[in-house]
């Protein structure tokens, strides 16, 4: 093992390592059992796989649209056909295919399906089969979205189908087995009892059993929340941070972000011919566009000088919405003179920049315990139900992981700040949450400063903060389960310092730390540039009162 200069402390085996190895005595021990052998091979190639992240929610929620806007490209079906109700895995690979997996085995193996596009969009074929005879579909596409996470999306819950229901419930609860997702991203388009009973029953199966939180809440369609207004997008950051503070809710996801997924899914996938389409819209006369923009039905019937069909209108209406050509007008009038930062801008305004911020921060970034831990319940839950000579060693070796590993115990600090609590004082326990990784796992993140930070800046506020919590955890009034939550904070402290360089650098800028916005927060302003230092809640609302203005103003 090797130290950082200037630490002598060693790094410690990967945890993965960890585990790869537990599960290997595993299967020596269960030699001769083929189900366990088959659960053990199951785990030991899930932790060389990407993190497997399932979208979730129920019918009509939006979970084929968003998982579009994340990979970038329109490769899961959105219609109300046959493939929607189909457990779908979507993998980087560097050649698309797709593959049938018979629900029976007595049907075959897995088979390939033809690969088609059809306006941009992938269409499957389903090769004779019916859904209800297809255990899954898997897509290997060579989408920059899927690099590190491996997306699988799931029919709607509480379908008026038992079967579709009873389907998605199956793959995402199961009873003794660890879910095959190892996080999942929750939509939903109200807070319904539905929702949290379903979030619930995530974190309670036996993957969830760990004590920790692995589900982000997407409050989606957001651009509907507000009836297509100009500033809906900035009702539903409010309605999302509501949510956010609800302790019931609270307690199951890492953050609820509002997305627009429509329009996110179209920012991503803009065309050339449609922001030509778009440009003419906002040419027009403020009247014309008024009036042309007042309903769908005036828009696609009534050109209003356009110089489009209305086929052409309808589609446009299809990708983006009424919100979504609103929108793009008012933001074309207000500047915007090409594709690409038109897409940025939908994109940003969206919501999916948070969302995607979110993804890499608390899935992608904690994806080696994530994985481990599911590999970890799944042999703890073998061991318990069919236990066998020489399974007491692995016991052993499962509870000496799960208490040596720190990220496991940032983890479970996360889920108790949510649930119990900590039992410091407000701030306090939003440091320790901020300092374990709730806002991100990076260094500057984790202390609070801009992104463009110099080593020693972190460096000096790490040792700030190191020293901070040893006086906490040394005050007397400090009770028996505060003190052990101050213990993971400084060896969280502790392991920042570890990773830095020995010596400062000498490049320091002048200190322009910030507080950064807390895990799940939608702050709908502009991204701050580095080293801007602004506060959440010091950022404009998004330009959406600038946009309001503009809408009235120009003409």
């Amino acid at each position: 093992m090797s130290a950082p200069a200037g630490t002598g402390q060693p790094h410690p085996a990967p945890i993965s390592a960890d585990v790869a190895a537990l599960v290997r005595d595993a299967v020596v021990i269960y030699d001769g059992d083929t189900s366990a052998t088959r659960l053990l091979t199951g785990y030991a190639q899930r932790l060389q796989e990407p993190l497997r992240v399932a979208i979730a929610g129920m019918v009509k929620a939006g979970k084929s649209t968003l998982l579009n806007a994340i990979i970038g490209e329109e490769i899961a079906p959105t219609d109300t056909g046959e493939c929607t109700r189909i457990v779908t895995w979507y993998r980087h690979r560097d050649t698309p295919r797709i593959t049938l997996h018979p629900a029976d085995p007595a049907a075959g193996g897995p088979r390939a399906l033809p690969v088609r596009r059809k306006d941009g969009r992938l269409e499957f074929e389903l090769g004779g089969f019916h859904a209800e005879d297809v255990e899954r579909l898997v897509v290997d596409w060579p989408a920059a979205g899927l690099r590190g996470l491996t997306l699988i999306d799931t029919p709607g819950i509480a379908s008026l189908s038992t079967d579709v229901s009873a389907r998605a419930r199956s793959f995402l609860l199961p009873e003794d087995l660890p879910s095959e997702a190892d996080a999942a991203v929750y939509l939903m388009r109200h807070l319904h009892a539905s929702d949290l009973g379903f979030l619930e029953a995530f974190r309670d199966t036996a993957a969830g059993r760990s004590g920790t939180v692995n589900a982000l809440a997407v409050l989606s369609r957001a651009d509907e929340i507000g009836a297509g207004r100009i500033d809906s997008l900035l009702s539903a950051a409010n309605i999302a941070e509501r949510y956010r503070q609800d302790p019931a809710l609270r307690s199951l996801a890492l953050g609820v972000v509002p997305i627009a997924g429509l329009l996110a899914q179209s920012a991503r996938t803009l065309r050339q011919r449609e922001f030509a389409a778009l440009r003419d819209i906002a040419r027009l006369d403020r009247s014309n566009r008024e009036r042309l923009l007042l309903s769908a039905d005036r828009f696609v019937c009534d050109g209003g000088g356009t110089g489009s069909t209305g086929g052409e209108r309808a589609a446009l209406l299809e990708r983006f919405g009424l919100f979504g050509i609103r929108l793009a007008a008012v933001l074309i009038r207000g500047g915007i003179t090409d594709p690409t930062a038109l897409a940025h801008e939908l994109a940003r305004r969206s919501g999916l920049d948070e969302l995607l911020q979110l993804l890499a921060g608390q899935f992608k970034a904690r994806a080696e315990h994530l994985k481990a831990r599911t590999a970890l319940i799944g042999v703890e839950t073998l061991l318990r139900e069919h236990p066998r000579p020489g399974t007491g060693q692995l016991e052993a070796a499962l509870e000496r992981i799960q208490a040596n590993a720190h990220g496991f115990r940032e983890l479970r600090l996360l889920a108790e700040s949510r649930t119990a609590g900590l039992g410091l004082t407000p701030e306090l326990a939003q440091e320790a949450e901020r300092l374990v990784g709730g806002r991100g796992v990076g260094a500057a993140e984790r202390l609070g400063l801009d992104r463009a930070a110099s080593s020693g800046q972190l460096r000096d506020a790490a040792l700030a903060a190191l020293q901070r919590w040893r006086r906490v955890a040394a005050n007397p009034l400090t009770g028996r389960a505060a003190a052990g939550s101050c213990q993971v904070v400084q060896r969280s402290c502790e392991a920042v310092l570890a990773e830095l360089p020995q010596e400062p650098d000498s490049r320091a800028q002048p200190n322009r730390s910030s507080e950064r916005p807390a895990a799940g927060r939608f702050v709908p302003g502009p991204e701050p540039t580095l080293g801007a230092g602004q506060q959440a809640d010091q950022q404009p609302d998004g330009g959406e009162t600038q946009l309001r203005q503009e809408q009235h103003a120009q003409g």
